[in-house]
């Protein structure tokens, strides 16, 4: 496969509304059979959450995700990646996670994340070394040294 064409650009209030758009389609499905609330407010909350770490997935002007995530000096945190389900299967996702990951390889941080229980993104974590460190209700703790 080809490398993806795209950009990351910090996140403005200007993307608000095409990060709940975005959020709404790649995240319903999950939370409703999580039972989470899928409501307006909790959409907002979850979106503003570390609002200053999120990072708009362009090809051009054409926005196509959304990539958050957090560096402390012992481990790195991927809070979202969400790509619209019209990009979906393009490896957009494989190729931020991979460069991602080799940056964190060099700065020799583990990195780690918390996915819904169901989320087909399960096996492309696991596929990049993520384990299951700890689990709840609804949602996988996963880590990768």
């Amino acid at each position: 496969m080809n490398k993806p064409e795209f950009t990351l650009r910090a996140a403005t209030a200007a993307d608000e509304p095409f990060l709940f758009d975005l959020r709404r389609a790649t995240m319903d499905e999950h939370l409703e059979r999580a039972r989470e609330s899928t409501d307006e407010h909790a959409h907002w909350k979850r979106l503003r959450y570390r609002d200053d770490d999120a990072y708009v997935i362009c090809c051009g002007a054409e926005k196509l995700g959304l990539f958050k995530f957090f560096r402390d000096p012992h481990e790195w945190t991927i809070v979202q990646i969400q790509i619209l389900p019209e990009h979906q299967g393009r490896g957009i996702a494989a190729h931020l996670l991979g460069d991602f990951l080799r940056q964190a390889d060099d700065a020799r941080v583990p990195v780690k994340l918390s996915v819904l229980k169901g989320n087909r993104a399960i096996s492309l974590y696991q596929r990049f070394g993520f384990q299951v460190i700890n689990t709840t209700d609804t949602s996988l703790q996963m880590r990768r040294p």
